[in-house]
């Protein structure tokens, strides 16, 4: 593992409990714009979906004012910093070696949002230190 990927930049904050665990990254919003557009985004696991992660967007991106949570299962994310995968509202895949595309399909559209890997993997490691405690009692 790189250096990276052990130690979370300083622009990521990250909390557990024993029953959750919530990741706090930067990411590229992808438009036709030669400029990118960096947001924050929560990643969020809870031990009671043990199959499912959240990325939740602030509400200050949304036409509604609200958070923007998208739930889909922890296996897409894992498979989809791999290779291409999804087929429903979430696809993913590798671009290149050090970030990941998210594509969130929507009927008011899509979004798509580039994500460093060494972060997502970060992420995904911690999701299995709750599950395994709470596997445990």
């Amino acid at each position: 593992m790189s250096a990276t990927a052990e130690n979370p930049p300083a622009t990521a904050t990250t909390t557990a409990t024993a029953t959750a665990v919530e990741e706090r990254v930067r990411a590229r919003v992808i438009t036709d714009d030669p400029l990118y557009r960096t947001i924050p985004v929560a990643l969020r696991f809870a031990v009671a979906e043990p199959l499912a992660v959240r990325i939740v967007f602030p509400a200050g991106l949304s036409p509604e004012g609200t958070d923007n949570e998208w739930v889909f299962p922890r296996a897409l994310l894992e498979a989809g910093l791999q290779a291409p995968t999804g087929t429903g509202d979430v696809r993913i895949w590798p671009c290149g070696r050090v970030q990941a595309v998210v594509e969130f399909h929507s009927p008011e559209g899509v979004a798509v949002v580039q994500f460093d890997i060494a972060a997502l993997r970060r992420f995904l490691r911690r999701t299995y230190a709750p599950a395994a405690a709470a596997a445990t009692r």
